[in-house]
């Protein structure tokens, strides 16, 4: 039976990410293990992927307990690309949307090698760079000291900031996939600014998820507090339900944490003012289960949910105590029960 286009554009999107010296390609191993994994979580039977079994089976009890490493190692039973084409394309015949569960994966899988890239290429700070801020606190320790922290804390500030670039541009396409709908970025968007007189402008809005078929607009929040959004920022906020009416769609405000706030309260009650909905904390996952449908619902379950969940637990301690160290190839972080090292290249 002939692979669809449909199947092959998905499988060619699932393997590369990006271009240039920043492309992520997968391998054709990399691609087989990502579907077992994907066939272990919907309970598809190798009968219908018609996948080999893998050599050894997967270490870990699920996608977070398996080292990307061993993703990475060659798998001596893995099908050629044209094998791994049809076990796509029968996992997608025998299971809705499993195209767009195994994509969503992907997605995640290649975004994970890239930061450990990131981790591993971030330049050391120089003191041209870094230098000039030894004048807030010259003296009130010793040179080395200081220069450590200088070069600590702005190499943390940059892997910070790429790792906050690289979650955005996984986090809303994901959850927007999952709602069925997509990211639509301010240019393409049918959600325009409104002028003081309340008029649509040519300046379009970013919608986190756009639902065309039922005329949803999505704002995504992972929280809301008195103190995540300066008052500029906040206003920004509040325009976005009123912008949604005016292009006759319905806001719908998600926000992952429960955490009450007087922002929170207000922003909940300009959607409901201006023909929208909120659904926060388990309103807001059961929400979108019921949206995802049974089987994306499953992604949510497995590969965002516990994250999100379990560092939230983190929220109200005192960080750990750690030590870091870098050495000519690599760099260690020390915790108190733990040690999470990467190398340096």
């Amino acid at each position: 039976m002939p692979i669809s286009s449909e199947i092959r554009q998905a499988f060619s999107r699932a393997r590369i990410l990006g271009n240039g010296d920043g492309q992520v390609t997968l391998s054709e191993s990399e691609i087989f293990c990502l579907m077992h994994r994907a066939c272990l979580d919907l309970g598809i039977p190798a009968s219908v992927s018609g996948l080999p079994e893998l050599s050894g089976g997967a270490p870990g009890a699920d996608y977070y307990s398996t080292p990307l490493e061993w993703y990475q190692s060659p798998q001596s039973d893995c099908p050629p690309a044209e094998g791994l084409l049809n076990a796509l394309s029968k996992c997608a015949d025998g299971k809705p949307d499993f195209r767009l569960f195994f994509e969503n994966l992907a997605a995640l899988h290649k975004r994970r090698i890239k930061y450990q890239r990131i981790l591993s290429q971030q330049p050391r700070p120089t003191m041209d760079q870094v230098g000039p801020r030894s004048l807030l606190e010259f003296g009130v320790v010793n040179d080395g000291l200081l220069a450590s922290w200088l070069t600590w804390r702005k190499w943390i500030f940059d892997v910070d900031n790429r790792a906050a670039q690289e979650t955005g541009y996984l986090f809303e396409p994901v959850l927007a996939s999952c709602l069925g709908g997509e990211a639509v970025g301010s240019r393409n968007s049918p959600v325009k600014r409104l002028n003081e007189r309340g008029k649509p402008t040519a300046d379009g809005r970013q919608i986190d998820c756009y639902d065309g078929v039922n005329q949803l607009a999505y704002e995504f929040k992972l929280r809301v507090t008195i103190a995540a959004s300066g008052q500029g920022r906040f206003g920004e906020e509040l325009s976005f339900p009123e912008e949604c009416k005016a292009a006759g769609l319905i806001p719908v405000l998600i926000v992952l944490d429960p955490t009450s706030s007087s922002r929170l309260t207000e922003l909940m009650a300009t959607f409901a003012a201006n023909g929208g909905r909120s659904y926060v904390g388990d309103a807001a996952w059961t929400h979108m289960d019921a949206k995802a449908g049974a089987t994306m619902a499953v992604f949510l379950e497995r590969y965002i949910k516990p994250p999100l969940v379990r560092m939230a637990r983190h929220d109200e301690r005192l960080p750990e105590s750690i030590r870091l160290t870098w050495t000519q190839d690599s760099i260690e972080l020390q915790g108190d029960e733990a040690t999470y090292r990467f190398k340096r290249s």
